[in-house]
């Protein structure tokens, strides 16, 4: 049986409005973070697409982020967290270096990149394996959400260069333990 799973990135926040580096630290989502969060809603909602569980990084902004989504009960899991940044965190973004980042970041007490890509993709394959459901949501991250693309992009044809916006939705198809990409969904906030 094929399942899916429709992972998002969190709505905008406080620190991504101030060009913050973010990771397990937390910022509100804005009012223009409600409203992207709430457009994606309208996604599924006008598709007819009901999910049969959903799961949220525990971080407040992806947790919120689902709330205006779906009124449904759902799953709070560490292993959606963003990247662990460690002393790097809630300091400008021009301090990053360019990318990719690989392991700059455990100099600051860090996550190793591939470490934190292997908690990320073993986090929702063992949801994945373990929901009896078809249609499961999952919201993180940026990072969380690009590590998991590149982890199963030897599977898929369809691919994003750019950034992974705010409330951008990933459709993977998950059969026999193995993820493709399916479908990259960016919404037009130009209005907001």
């Amino acid at each position: 049986m094929t399942k899916h799973l429709y992972l998002m990135r969190h709505g905008e926040t406080l620190f991504n409005q101030q060009k913050k580096i973010q990771g397990w630290c937390d910022s509100p989502l804005t009012e223009k973070g409600k409203q992207q969060a709430v457009i994606a809603g309208s996604y599924f909602s006008e598709r007819n697409i009901t999910f049969d569980g959903a799961y949220a990084s525990t971080s407040e902004r992806a947790c919120d982020t689902l709330e205006l989504i779906t009124h449904q009960q759902y799953t709070r899991l560490k292993g959606l967290k963003e990247w662990n940044f460690g002393a790097m965190e809630a300091e400008h973004e021009y301090l990053n270096p360019p990318l990719p980042y690989g392991n700059f970041f455990t100099a600051y007490g860090g996550e190793e990149e591939q470490q934190f890509k292997k908690r990320v993709s073993d986090t929702l394959l063992k949801v994945m394996q373990e929901e009896t459901g078809k249609t499961i949501l999952a919201v993180s991250h940026g990072a969380s959400c690009r590590q998991f693309m590149r982890n199963w992009q030897h599977t898929s044809q369809v691919d994003q260069q750019g950034r992974i916006g705010n409330c951008c939705i990933l459709k993977f198809a998950f059969e026999n333990d193995t993820f493709e990409l399916l479908e990259i969904i960016n919404h037009d906030f130009s209005g907001l």
